[in-house]
């Protein structure tokens, strides 16, 4: 099992030890670590970007228990370095972060978010109707937002029965196992693009700037 490091670090930089470094079809190498600052594809965020011991890392998956990094060459250190790119580590946090608080507006509506997709350029928050649901102006979810930004919620991550929540400040907590922000101070600005009603569901396509 790999210790996944990012659960409750936002640190940018660690040491790790091999656990396995096998070759793959592609001629690619898949590196198991006993620990990891690496966010895998998945949950509705992409992978995080950077290096083991100056080889960039192509690709990072889930493998049931364990976090594969897919590199171009082989590693043979016992002990290696991690790095992650800064920059997408952050925008990814935002946009998730940013996802959770649309998620949270829209409960305010009556609607139950059930599906996230937190990519640059392509994020979007699905919901389903609850009872006496309306349909939400942007402005007025931008406004709950930014609020919630003003007062510089911090995020709280707790384990309950082995799952991982996050929340900031009180409200609410989503089962989550992405990166975010430490506090909504850092957010940046919010841009809702798009709010729709498909096949009974509200869809808000958003961004982060």
């Amino acid at each position: 099992m790999t210790e996944r490091l990012y659960y409750t670090s936002d640190a940018l930089e660690c040491t790790a030890r091999l656990k396995s470094c096998t070759e793959q079809a592609d001629g690619r190498y898949a590196v198991v670590l006993d620990r990891t600052l690496f966010h895998p594809q998945g949950g509705g965020q992409p992978a995080d970007a950077g290096f083991i011991n100056d080889i960039k890392v192509e690709s990072v998956i889930q493998q049931e228990d364990d976090v594969i990094h897919l590199l171009a060459q082989p590693l043979a250190a016992e002990e290696v370095t991690l790095k992650i790119e800064a920059d997408s580590r952050a925008l990814h946090s935002q946009l998730h972060s940013a996802g959770h608080m649309i998620g949270y507006a829209g409960e305010q509506y009556g609607w139950q978010p059930v599906k996230a997709h937190h990519w640059p350029g392509e994020g979007r928050i699905t919901f389903n109707a609850g009872e006496n649901a309306i349909l939400p102006e942007s402005e007025a979810i931008l406004a709950l937002i930014n609020s919630w930004k003003a007062a510089a919620l911090a995020r709280i991550v707790e384990f309950k029965a082995g799952r991982r929540n996050v929340r900031f400040g009180e409200l609410p907590a989503y089962g989550c196992g992405g990166t975010h922000i430490p506090t909504l101070a850092a957010l940046g600005e919010v841009v809702i693009s798009n709010i729709k009603i498909k096949k009974g569901q509200l869809i808000i396509h958003y961004s982060v700037q």
